[in-house]
């Protein structure tokens, strides 16, 4: 019988390497266990071309401990890999309202980029059918997901190529929420069109908190969702005199920080325990961020990793020293160098310095700051949708996209079942492992239950083998659309104990009593097993 576990691509590092402010090193990846007797919990990663909806940032290779696991994607993998499209929405936690005339714009704007090759599968598919240089150019609009929405309050985007990327961008400068709309909450919906207005789907981002205006007040774990915690992502802007126009935000260009003042970078907010850190390395913990806390900021997409730094509370232009309450959406703050106590995180112009910062005369508790040393810290959202369309371009929407947000193994042997939590779910979805479609039933739009292949559909001489194999999730729709998913099965070998050894007549005779049990234990396993599996197909039909 065999072990399995699953896991989703979501991790969270255990140490990391002192980065400089221009060229930093890229966050290492954990190491795994590849003991086969040791359950395997791997909160790693997939191999390039499986990337699906990301959840997590950093280096998402597989580690050098991950040596004794076999990943397995077939030849359908091997072959339509190139053909992925990924969709990707950067969006902030909360959103402070408008009121009356006023049109507070989000900030840091919704971005989207589009990128993988099977857009250019696409174009290509187009071109050899003889159309124009306008029908697969892609357009997008972004909006608020309420009913009564106008034209005036859909944003156009306008997509240009990165220069140093084969990626597309866009972000929605102008978008916000007026008083009139009485939600607390809400999301953005993001249309994609070719040129020919053929819908390519619709793609939703994370919800979205409203706020009337930052809180000035100590937060409580009452107000939980505006703590900013360990792990999770932020974004930094700086807005001089206080102007829009001047809004700059943090972001990484060419291994290098820099201050842009159009795209913004999504970092992983992480404390670092100074004490235990000490003795080598960097030590993370998790909990809600405070102030006077050392922390890391590494960049989601490229690794690149600032210096430990001390966060600060920012009042009138000045670093409190002593304030150790929790860090709040838009709060503003200061990041002080761990190992150069005078030196703050400053931009000038487009360019990322430590400034110098001197004490206060009066209050020694207090530093004077320049305003680019002033930042505002948001909690922000990375959703990325990756899909394949194989070699034929599909004429029906991806959308509505499905989306796994968890599993539970029922079961074991030959007659594991796997129950899929999730979203957007239909009839017409099945369950991918790797390039086997399994059998797959549909219970409601938030739930499906699929039998566990064997794993002799994927290695011969399994019962020979003493290897993991690790398999990528997907989900399959009927016409062959492929949703990449963020999760991977693994098949885990169990070892078998050699029997204890006995004297020849009690051998002989423990032998005949175990050959006997063995038999009757086959014999139960396999009723066992046609039952189950008789019971799922009737499930089925009925």
């Amino acid at each position: 019988m065999h072990k399995v576990d699953i896991t989703d691509v979501k991790r969270k590092e255990t140490s990391m390497q002192q980065s400089r402010l221009s060229h930093a090193d890229a966050a290492l990846p954990p190491s795994f266990p590849t003991d086969p007797t040791n359950p395997l919990t791997h909160l790693g990663t997939l191999l390039p071309g499986h990337d699906a909806p990301r959840t997590g940032g950093w280096d998402r290779r597989l580690g050098a401990g991950f040596q004794g696991c076999q990943f397995l994607g077939g030849a359908r993998e091997a072959k339509e890999a190139h053909a992925d499209q990924s969709v990707t929405i950067l969006h902030a936690k909360v959103a402070q309202k408008s009121y009356g005339n006023e049109k507070r714009f989000f900030c840091p704007p919704p971005c989207v980029y589009i990128g993988g090759h099977g857009w250019r599968v696409m174009q290509d598919h187009l071109k050899a059918e003889g159309y124009g240089d306008s029908v697969y150019r892609i357009c997008g609009y972004m909006c608020l997901d309420t009913s009564n929405q106008t034209q005036a309050d859909t944003f156009k985007l306008v997509f240009d190529e990165q220069p140093n990327s084969k990626r597309l961008f866009a972000c929605a400068k102008s978008l916000f929420i007026s008083d009139q709309d009485k939600r607390k909450h809400f999301c953005l919906l993001l249309q994609l069109f070719l040129g020919n207005r053929q819908e390519v789907g619709s793609f939703q981002s994370r919800m979205i908190k409203v706020i009337s205006k930052p809180s000035q007040k100590r937060q409580s774990m009452k107000n939980a969702d505006l703590c900013i915690s360990s792990f999770s992502k932020v974004a930094l802007f700086n807005r001089l005199r206080s102007q829009t126009v001047s809004t700059r935000y943090l972001s990484v260009d060419r291994g290098a920080f820099i201050a842009s003042a159009r795209q913004w970078t999504a970092f992983t907010i992480t404390m670092v325990d100074d004490q235990r850190a000490d003795q080598g390395g960097f030590v993370l913990s998790e909990g809600f961020i405070c102030y006077g806390s050392v922390v890391q900021l590494v960049c989601t997409e490229s690794g690149l990793a600032l210096p430990p730094m001390v966060i600060r509370k920012v009042n009138k232009q000045h670093a409190i020293l002593d304030v150790d309450e929790p860090i709040s959406q838009l709060h503003k703050c200061a990041f002080q160098f761990r190992d150069s106590p005078n030196a703050y995180l400053c931009l000038t112009n487009d360019t990322i310095i430590q400034y110098q910062a001197p004490s206060s005369i009066r209050d020694s508790s207090r530093v004077v700051l320049n305003e680019g040393s002033c930042w505002t810290i948001i909690g922000v959202e990375v959703v990325e949708f990756t899909f394949n369309q194989g070699l034929t371009c599909l004429q029906s929407p991806v959308s509505p996209f499905p989306v796994i947000t968890g599993l539970e193994v029922n079961g074991g042997g030959h007659v594991a079942m796997l129950e899929i939590h999730g979203e957007n779910f239909s009839p017409h979805i099945k369950m991918l492992f790797g390039n086997c479609e399994a059998e797959t039933m549909f219970k409601s739009p938030k739930s499906l239950l699929c039998v566990i292949p064997d794993v002799s559909v994927y290695s011969d001489g399994w019962r020979c083998l003493r290897r993991i194999i690790t398999l990528p999730l997907s989900l399959i729709r009927t016409d062959g659309l492929i949703y990449r998913s963020s999760y991977s099965f693994t098949y885990t070998p169990e070892l078998h104990l050699p029997p204890p050894t006995r004297g020849a007549a009690g051998g002989r005779e423990g032998g005949a009593d175990r050959g006997q049990e063995d038999e009757e234990d086959i014999l139960l396993e396999t009723i066992h097993q046609e039952f189950t599996r008789t019971n799922f197909h009737l499930f089925i039909q009925s």
